[in-house]
């Protein structure tokens, strides 16, 4: 099976929708073509990206209500339950980043499509 090399022009715009760009390739040989590209990245993958706004959000929340409990007096058990409250907010947005950063985008990839040849499993 041969392969060759085609010189392509980028497009002069693209459109950006979601998580993919699209615009016209010009391929010297074939002429002009549609391309859509599908972008790859963390944020991409099934709700990360709403649960790390999510995550954010409630943080911000629970520490707007913990200054408001604590204006009276800082040592309340009030207090400490609210500050508490915020600390595993925050600890539980540390892990959701820390999960992503150790997870292979390509796990994601295979499970949308396990009948690509990056995803086949070749057994002996």
């Amino acid at each position: 099976m041969a392969s060759s090399m085609a010189a392509l022009s980028l497009p002069s715009t693209i459109r950006r929708d979601s998580n993919r760009a699209t615009g016209t390739v010009h391929n010297h040989n074939q002429g002009r073509r549609n391309l859509t590209v599908k972008a790859t990245g963390v944020a991409k993958f099934k709700g990360t990206y709403m649960r790390e706004k999510q995550l954010t959000e409630l943080i911000q929340q629970k520490v707007s209500e913990a200054k408001q409990v604590c204006e009276g007096d800082k040592t309340s058990d009030e207090c400490k339950v609210a500050w508490d409250e915020v600390e595993e907010v925050s600890q539980a947005k540390a892990d959701l980043m820390l999960k992503l950063q150790k997870q292979d985008p390509l796990e994601f990839f295979c499970q949308d499509n396990p009948e690509t040849d990056e995803c086949r499993i070749y057994e002996d």
